[in-house]
């Protein structure tokens, strides 16, 4: 435990100029005590660390010290962070890099460590695309991987409902969502998101952009995912449920928007059952979502949607008496 963290206090001085003693607390979670006692252990061991003393001091390492990992490429080091996700390596055309960094990690290790790689994709994995669907790489996928990797501008034509536009785009990372592809871009001064798979051409430039250094994809992509779940919920269902209905809710229909559907509701009826208001897609999608819980929801609005559930129940009470 102590020796990782002695490493990764290393590795976080190699990367910045300097860091307080409270900032390497903050990052190594311990108290300032134990970083003192660490910058100790690592000047014993050889490691150049000093120690600035004074308000604005802090630790750095001196002599331009770095540790070396077998010379790793650019790319090589790139492809190593997304090594846990195979078909989107291939998909992206980094696996040979990918390939050449794990060997490279591999002979930097100590013998006894050396089968440590093997080890661990023999017991996680991680299978990006949803079930029941053959994923498909959009062909043009490579080039805007190469757009991002390089900050370069490109020009794409995008399929939007019945009609294709082009728009020039500043592409600032690529998500994996259940199998599809999404790239997050500026397109006139806007931050968007495209799927992939509907750009017909690209054409990357030579002129790179100015990338936003406080831009956060992961951070972009959680906002945008929920506002999007949110957008699509333009109408709402009143359903009456068992108790059994109410614990599945969440699990065939929007989960958060199920969960909040139920911590609204009002107490029980005399039955145990409750009323609850959920936001749903449309009334088809309510169809084909509420049909799951069988007899554990009551439809009560809209008037459609009930008669299309009374409907259903009639035809199957005959199928089966």
């Amino acid at each position: 435990m102590r020796a990782a963290r002695l490493i990764k206090m290393v590795l976080l001085l190699q990367s910045r100029r300097s860091m307080t003693a409270a900032e390497l607390a903050r990052e190594l979670e311990v108290s300032e005590r134990t970083v003192t006692r660490d910058a100790q252990a690592l000047s014993e061991a050889g490691v150049p660390v000093y120690a600035d003393r004074g308000r604005a001091g802090g630790y750095r390492l001196i002599g331009g010290y770095r540790t070396r990992l077998t010379g790793l490429g650019r790319s090589e080091a790139e492809a190593l962070f997304l090594s846990g996700v195979p078909s989107a390596l291939r998909e992206l055309g980094l696996a040979d890099a990918a390939s050449a960094a794990r060997l490279k990690v591999s002979a930097a290790l100590l013998p006894e460590l050396r089968d440590a790689a093997e080890g661990a994709a023999q017991r996680f994995h991680l299978d990006a695309p949803g079930w029941w669907q053959e994923p498909e790489t959009p062909a043009s996928l490579p080039a805007v991987a190469d757009a991002v990797w390089d900050d370069r501008r490109l020009t794409a034509r995008y399929r939007r409902g019945e009609r294709t536009v082009e728009r020039e785009l500043e592409p600032y990372g690529l998500v994996l969502k259940a199998g599809v592809w999404y790239l997050a871009a500026r397109a006139q001064g806007m931050l968007r998101v495209y799927r992939v798979d509907r750009f017909t051409a690209v054409s990357v430039g030579d002129e790179r952009f100015a990338r936003d250094e406080e831009f956060d994809l992961p951070a972009f992509w959680e906002q945008r995912a929920a506002e999007f779940a949110r957008s699509i919920l333009r109408t709402e269902a009143v359903l009456r449920l068992t108790p059994e209905g109410a614990r599945r809710l969440p699990y065939v229909t929007d989960r958060t928007a199920g969960r909040e559907a139920l911590a609204a509701a009002g107490e029980p009826d005399g039955q145990g059952r409750i009323t609850v208001a959920l936001p749903v897609e449309s009334l088809d999608v309510a169809y084909d979502q509420l049909l799951a819980l069988g007899p554990e929801a009551e439809v009560l609005e809209p008037a459609e949607l009930r008669r299309r559930f009374a409907d259903a129940a009639a035809r199957a009470h005959d199928l089966y008496r």
